[in-house]
Formats: C-alpha cells, structure tokens, sequence
C-alpha cells in the first residue's frame, strides 16, 4: 500500500500576507471616507449661504424706497413713519444677511452694508450720507447674485 505523505498545516508551506491588501483595503475606505465627509460639508454651507444672502436681498426689496433726505434743508427735512412691516423686512434683510456671512466669508460684504442700511432706518436718520452709501452698495451687490 502507497501511503500519501501530506504535510501538516503550518510546516513546509506558506501562505502569501493578506497584510498588505488590508492595509491598503483600510487607507482606501479612510480616505474615501474623508473626501466625501468634506465635500457634503462644503457643499452644504454654500448652498444655505448663497440662498440666505438672495433672500436677505429680497427682504431688503420688500423694504420699499427708502427715503434719501440727504439733500433737502433741516427744516425742509419730515421723519417719515414707517410702517411696522417695513422694519420687520428690514430686521429679516440683516439677520439672513448675518447668517450668510457667518456661513460664508464671501457674504460679509453684503452683510456689513445692510447692517448700515438697517441703522440707518431704525434711527429715521435718512439723511446719512453713510446709510444712502451702505444701500447703493448693497442694492449693487444683489445684483450680483
């Protein structure tokens, strides 16, 4: 009788290193992983950024004409009254707009001149040269959005 000779685990033969494939198996999830984690967050703060800046600008519409007394003599000058919805529009404008500027870095423009606006109305004080500033400068950058 022919006796077959099998060798015993573990003695005479090698099995190849499944390191290197988990190694790289692990590096691949972690750094997949991690691109995915940065592009959601990145895409996330844009978008409600951009959409709270459009909607402080249409607030800031919604407004209406705002005054400019800034040419008229003080006696000539009347402080008008406004209506609460107007300054209830006005306080949405400038806190969408804060909001778009706490997101994004490329808001805080817009942001600083609506702020300037906003004072401007909630003092009466039309006749600012700085606030009439602050709206054209925000009234142009809306546009650009």
């Amino acid at each position: 009788m022919q006796q077959t000779l099998v060798p015993e685990a573990g003695v005479g033969t090698k099995e190849p290193s499944r390191r290197p494939q988990v190694v790289t198996a692990v590096a691949g999830f972690v750094i997949g992983a991690g691109v995915i984690g940065m592009l959601w967050a990145l895409s996330g703060v844009n978008a409600g950024a951009l959409e709270d800046a459009q909607d402080a600008c249409q607030a800031l519409t919604r407004v209406g004409t705002i005054p400019d007394t800034t040419d008229s003599a003080p006696s000539e000058r009347t402080v008008p009254v406004l209506a609460p919805e107007i300054l209830h529009r006005m306080t949405a404008a400038r806190e969408l707009s804060a909001a778009a500027a706490a997101a994004s870095d490329t808001y805080k423009p817009l942001a600083e001149h609506i702020d300037g606006v906003s004072r401007m109305v909630f003092s009466l004080h039309f006749n600012q040269i700085s606030g009439q500033r602050h709206l054209a400068q925000a009234e142009q950058l809306c546009t650009q959005l």
